[in-house]
C-alpha cells in the first residue's frame, strides 16, 4: 500500500470527478472485463492526465510568488 501525501489524496479527489465524467459516458452499468480496449485506455489517460494537473495546480498554489 502507498502512503500517499495530503497533496496527493487531494490530486486522486480531483482526479476521481475527471473520471467519473467519463464513465458517465461509457456507462457505470458496464462491467469491467466488457470494456473496449479503446475505453480502458482512455480511463487510464484521464487519471494519470487528471492527477498531473491536479498535483501541478496544487504546487502552484503552494509555491510563494516571486517579488520581482
Amino acid at each position: 500500500m502507498v502512503d500517499l501525501t495530503e497533496e496527493e489524496r487531494a490530486a486522486v479527489t480531483a482526479t476521481m470527478k475527471r473520471i467519473a465524467l467519463l464513465m458517465d459516458e461509457i456507462g457505470w452499468q458496464t462491467a469491467l472485463g466488457d470494456l473496449t480496449e479503446a475505453q480502458v485506455r482512455a480511463l487510464i489517460e484521464e487519471a494519470v492526465e487528471g492527477f498531473r494537473e491536479a498535483m501541478s495546480d496544487i504546487a502552484r498554489l503552494q509555491t510563494p510568488e516571486v517579488p520581482f
